[in-house]
């Protein structure tokens, strides 16, 4: 009993040591993406209809902690026409015959409607006000510090030209990026393949960061932005999601294709890696200038929509071309 309860003592300090070193509860975040994974797999095997719909509603949710994030540094977006806009954006993608050109003409028009829906003066609802005061509390800011984003008025301290930047960042930062997820679904017909190499390849390339830096990470890549990054890490990250890319490739292409296209699961481990690792520490930055930890909590261990699908973003236009050059 002594010896397992020593054990039992050792493995709960090792899974401590591993989950201060990681930034995150490791069994919630495997749990979380194990569900993650089966939910995504089983759109995309079911019908791309449902796939494209899981990323409308992933983008509904990240628009929602954004509202919640820029709130707490003052910053106000239009939840509302971001939510009209970027699932009108997404479904005409998706649906319209010329992908790339509704893509583009519903952005700009998006961008002219959440320009002027920023530049109105409102003041914040009860229920975001209880919100920032949530994720302002849950970074140890003080009562003070939790009153700085709006005035005794509940006005806000910022110039319109402020809430008009940040509301067309994130329609650049959302429903544009993610409109490159949908694309790939839509040329040379291999959907299947294309969904999981844009989708799983980042998600993939953050575990081998995480793992390698975790046990390997010595040499840090940038630490004022983020101080558990580093170049062993991004290392890791490249070579996991090369070989991810290696087996997608094995299970969707046949072997003519492979003799004159054996390099490109090399150029999308190495590109996914760095332009995913580019894309965490853009978050970070982020995170850092608003004053806050997580983008959300809606992921047991893993943070918010938007702490998981930074790297996805950003990595989706560079893969989505990549596949469409080389005609995969």
């Amino acid at each position: 009993m002594t010896s397992r309860t020593q054990r039992e003592r050792e493995a709960e300090e090792a899974l401590d040591a591993i989950n201060k070193k990681t930034g995150r509860n490791m069994p919630q975040a495997i749990a979380t993406a194990a569900v993650l994974v089966a939910v995504i797999l089983a759109c995309l095997l079911i019908s791309r209809d449902l796939f494209v719909l899981l990323i409308v509603v992933f983008m509904i949710l990240a628009l929602w902690e954004l509202r919640v994030d820029f709130a707490a540094a003052g910053l106000h977006i239009p939840v509302v026409p971001l939510w009209i806009c970027s699932a009108v954006t997404l479904l005409a993608t998706y649906y319209a015959p010329h992908h790339i050109v509704a893509m583009a003409a519903c952005t700009m028009a998006s961008a002219v409607v959440v320009a002027l829906s920023a530049g109105v003066r409102a003041k914040l609802g009860d229920r975001l006000s209880e919100a920032v005061s949530a994720k302002l509390a849950h970074t140890g800011a003080s009562a003070e510090v939790r009153s700085l984003f709006v005035d005794e008025d509940g006005e806000r301290r910022h110039s319109p030209a402020s809430h008009v930047a940040v509301s067309l960042l994130t329609l650049l930062y959302l429903p544009l990026l993610a409109s490159c997820l949908i694309i790939s679904l839509t040329f040379n017909g291999h959907p299947v393949a294309h969904g999981i190499m844009l989708v799983f390849l980042p998600a993939l390339s953050d575990t081998g960061g995480l793992f390698a830096g975790a046990w390997l990470g010595k040499h840090k890549l940038s630490p004022r932005i983020s101080p558990k990054k580093s170049v062993e890490g991004l290392i890791g990250s490249m070579l996991f999601a090369m070989v991810g890319a290696f087996a997608v490739f094995a299970c969707t292409y046949d072997a003519a294709l492979w003799a004159t296209r054996w390099w490109v699961p090399v150029v999308a481990g190495v590109m996914i890696g760095a332009v995913g690792t580019f894309g965490d520490l853009c978050a970070s930055m982020l995170k850092r200038d608003i004053g806050i930890k997580d983008m959300g909590h809606l992921l047991k261990g893993h943070g918010g929509v938007m702490d998981r699908v930074d790297s996805i973003l950003m990595a989706a236009p560079f893969t989505c071309i990549l596949l469409w050059a080389t005609g995969l």
